[in-house]
């Protein structure tokens, strides 16, 4: 089967006539031929040779051959090209000054003078209007700078508060900025009139509207430092979304105020019930979440935000697993930032799946006995939180909801279920477990993978890597009783946490495959070694899905080795690869 790669009209528009022009330019490769089933009227044809090359001409019969229109496939680029045009750009002079101070009491980094003179200067010549484009500060950048220097001023440790170039950089702008900037965005500079002093506006600001009041309310408590209840949490986020744009923001929130909300929690590190209020928010927005007739189903909470230099082998872990009735459920977005790197479903798109599926078509996917696995868009299930993709840009930094949307039940099981995601800064295994049994799932599972994400690799750790917990560390839990968590208490739970090494069980050292943001090198990485070519991409895809299985005491899967060869197994008898292809065609049943 030769790829087919096309831009939707909808999400590239730019780009349909220069690829109507030059699609013969635009293929995906994997140099290996695969002998794969194609359906032909209604009947299965085997045998019937389809090669895959990344510069062979496209195959526009192979359409037919998937019942795919131009409009179900997606051009071939690279992940930053996914990201929606409609989007207006940020700042960057003030992005990158958030990039350092929209953070953790430990890891935020002052402004020098020369920078703090720049990011104050910029501020003032947009709010004055003299800054259009792409080059104007927005509601959101302003919300999330000054949100970020009221909190440092107020309860950050010495270190990591105003440098001395800030503060002379603040007394000489402040009194052209008290002129023109808008009260939310004064009140989020000196909440209190203590900071900055001789100004009212702060102390009286009260906001628009009740949903606009009850922000105001809560952010007065996270600028000085404080954290909110569970039902204040999920009164605003239920209050303010889905997000207006602003040019709609006479029926809205100010950008502004919500963007301080969401890094400020960050910043004063979130609470257990703070995480858990994010994390259910929108549990029921689109219905009553869909029960699979299925024996097992692992939900797999990869960053939103993708990979930007390694391989990504979820999708790929998740169609082996699949193969021995290990149900598994994929969830993310086709964009995020702040990495805006590769996705499962950049890669879905582009390889002809349909990725509009809601919760109701995955139950049917995971039911199907020749798929078995599923993969669910943020934009579909939860279009609320989705509709934060602008802002989240403009803050820069990561929200409560980084964390929390990774712990997500789009669709629950009969059977046994369990959770798998990654993480990057220590600290917040736990959290992520902590949300997991509120999910009331048997088994969970966090990694320390490679970018944050939740493979594990079989490179060898360098001599100096970063202090702390190493690459491939696992912590979680399984529980020892066929009753969901909720129902056993703490002795019928087995806890652990290892650091996984791959040479232990046979592998052999190698560098992760590099595919700097590229979703076609992705996939071919992927498919080549579905189809059993052997080397670094096969081995993560062997490891992941039987270190996953033994870690979550999955059936067959108590001795590693045997969990590793029915993995194996699983692609060399070409059984994960047909999955895969079974996954693409039936998805477009379910329009």
């Amino acid at each position: 089967m030769k790829v087919l790669c096309h831009p939707e009209s909808s999400f590239f528009p730019a780009h349909q006539t220069r690829w109507r022009k030059h699609r013969d330019l635009l293929r995906l490769q994997v140099q290996t031929p695969l002998v794969f089933p194609v359906k032909d009227r209604g009947r299965w044809i085997r045998g019937k040779r389809i090669c895959l090359t990344a510069k062979a001409e496209l195959d526009w019969a192979t359409m037919d051959q998937l019942g795919l229109s131009e409009s179900d496939v997606q051009s071939p680029a690279i992940s930053t090209s996914y990201r929606s045009l409609n989007l207006p750009k940020p700042n960057q002079t003030v992005l990158e000054a958030q990039a350092r101070v929209c953070t953790g009491p430990t890891q935020t980094r002052p402004l020098g003078e020369e920078q703090a003179f720049k990011v104050l200067d910029t501020i003032l010549r947009s709010a004055k209007g003299d800054l259009k484009g792409e080059e104007e500060v927005s509601r959101s950048q302003l919300g999330a700078f000054f949100s970020a220097m009221t909190i440092r001023a107020n309860v950050f440790p010495e270190a990591t508060q105003w440098s001395e170039g800030e503060k002379k950089a603040m007394t000489t702008f402040w009194p052209l900025l008290v002129r023109v900037l808008t009260p939310d965005v004064i009140f989020l500079a000196d909440p209190e009139g203590t900071i900055m002093g001789g100004s009212s506006i702060g102390p009286q600001f009260i906001g628009q509207g009740s949903c606009e009041m009850r922000l105001v309310g809560a952010l007065r408590e996270i600028l000085a430092g404080g954290h909110l209840g569970y039902e204040e949490v999920q009164g605003v986020m239920r209050d303010v979304l889905p997000l207006k744009t602003e040019s709609q923001m006479s029926s809205g929130v100010s950008h502004s105020l919500l963007s301080a909300f969401l890094i400020g929690q960050r910043m004063n590190r979130e609470t257990d019930r703070e995480l858990k209020a994010h994390c259910l928010a929108f549990d029921e927005e689109s219905g009553p979440t869909p029960v699979a007739d299925v024996r097992s189903l692992t939900h797999y909470g990869e960053p939103y935000d993708g990979n930007t230099r390694y391989f990504r082998s979820t999708l790929f872990v998740a169609a082996v697993r699949s193969c021995y009735e290990e149900s598994c459920l994929l969830h993310g977005v086709d964009w995020m930032p702040p990495k805006g790197g590769v996705t499962e479903e950049q890669m879905l798109k582009f390889m002809g799946a349909n990725t509009n599926l809601m919760p109701s078509h995955a139950k049917r996917l995971l039911e199907d006995e020749e798929v078995g696995f599923a993969y669910v868009s943020q934009r579909e299930a939860r279009p609320s939180l989705y509709s934060l993709v602008g802002l989240r840009e403009h803050i820069k930094k990561r929200p409560p909801l980084a964390t929390t949307e990774k712990v997500q039940q789009f669709v629950k099981a009969r059977g046994k279920e369990a959770i798998v995601t990654g993480f990057y800064h220590h600290g917040y295994e736990e959290p992520l477990l902590m949300l997991m049994r509120r999910r009331g799932v048997h088994s969970g599972l966090v990694v320390k993978g490679e970018e944050g994400a939740l493979s594990m690799t079989t490179r060898l750790r360098s001599a100096d890597a970063s202090k702390g917990l190493p690459v491939n560390y696992c912590s979680g839990f399984r529980s020892l009783s066929k009753q969901s968590a909720f129902e056993v208490d703490g002795v019928s739970r087995h806890s652990f946490s290892l650091a996984v090494n791959a040479a232990d069980y046979g592998f052999q050292p190698t560098d992760t495959p590099r595919t700097d943001r590229s979703v076609s090198k992705n996939i071919e990485l992927g498919l080549a070694a579905l189809n059993g070519e052997k080397g670094p991409a096969y081995d993560r895809i062997v490891l992941n899905a039987g270190m996953v299985d033994h870690l979550l005491g999955c059936n067959g899967a108590e001795d590693v080795s045997v969990a590793l060869d029915r993995a194996r197994e699983a692609i060399d008898s070409g059984k994960a690869l047909k999955r895969l292809l079974n996954y693409i065609k039936i998805s477009h049943k379910l329009k």
